[in-house]
């Protein structure tokens, strides 16, 4: 079983980074099976402007451009998906939903021509959202219910991608870095085996 870990932190050595690789740690001590590809598009530079080429791609009118190409490539290879952020105010990195923005394109993750069509039931997903404030500060101003009907209603249940997990890791609540590196850890342990339960 294949993983493809997107990370969005323009630091490498950053805890978000560091998060991703504790994931993909994880999930190889689970199963020597289990494979893992971290597409650190920071780093690698990726363009999450939705210019006017996506729109025409969006649109039908011409071919979409190599880079999106290439990242759907980058899914289409595996069996599942884990997005690794840091949270800003509230929300994902303007990098990483540019990156969904583009790559997660009419005709490819969805078909909106008429009556909508998911493409992508066969893609579970798994989100890690990575925090400075309590848990009661989110439950308290309603950060939770916002990131459940954005990010798993508004993106991926669109496109039929099945949200497997989705789980804030909140340095003051688990108590440091080590804390939440461990957590990491243990949601790689466990990725596959919440896909065959569809639960976590």
């Amino acid at each position: 079983m294949h993983s493809l870990i997107v990370t969005s932190h323009p630091l490498h050595q950053s805890l978000t980074n560091s998060v991703a690789r504790q994931v993909a740690a994880g999930l190889i001590a689970s199963d020597s099976v289990h494979t893992y590809e971290i597409a650190d598009i920071a780093t690698e530079g990726f363009d999450p402007r939705f210019t006017a080429v996506d729109i025409a791609a969006f649109n039908r009118q011409a071919s979409l451009p190599d880079d999106v190409l290439a990242e759907q490539q980058r899914i289409e290879r595996a069996d599942a998906l884990v997005l690794v952020f840091p949270i800003y105010w509230w929300s994902m990195p303007a990098l990483l939903k540019g990156w969904i923005d583009r790559v997660f394109s009419n005709g490819w993750a969805y078909d909106d021509a008429g009556e909508l069509v998911k493409k992508l039931t066969h893609l579970p997903v798994h989100i890690i959202g990575v925090g400075a404030a309590k848990n009661k500060t989110y439950i308290n101003h309603g950060f939770a219910d916002a990131m459940k009907t954005q990010i798993e209603h508004g993106i991926f249940d669109f496109c039929g991608a099945p949200v497997r997990s989705s789980t804030m890791l909140l340095l003051p609540d688990l108590g440091g870095p080590e804390s939440v590196l461990e957590a990491a850890y243990h949601i790689g342990s466990t990725l596959f085996a919440c896909e065959m339960a569809a639960e976590c």
